[in-house]
């Protein structure tokens, strides 16, 4: 799953409309929409702040972001993979 996928996944199991979260971000409706539609990025503030606008844990949403960042800058890369798994290790051994 995505960041915006589980975003708009809260967002519609607790009654709320994007409008109402943009404003809370202090961005138009637009551009929360294409946050959840994967197209544009959020912000790590404002990820955090959606964690408490949508009560659910913090470090789920920003796993997913991150996630999603990464992707972003790998996906394309053919060497991809292993790469990603050099950054595993690096990580483990911090």
């Amino acid at each position: 799953m995505h960041f915006g996928e589980r975003i708009r996944e809260l967002r519609e199991s607790q009654g709320l409309l994007q409008r109402q979260l943009a404003a809370n971000l202090e961005i138009d409706t637009p551009m929360f929409s294409k946050i959840e539609r994967g197209e544009r990025r959020a912000k790590r503030e404002q990820v955090l702040l959606l964690a408490v606008l949508l009560d659910t844990n913090v470090n789920d949403l920003l796993t997913l972001w991150l996630a999603d960042q990464v992707y972003e800058l790998v996906k394309d890369e053919e060497d991809a993979k292993e790469a990603l798994k050099m950054v595993l290790n690096t990580v483990k051994k911090k």
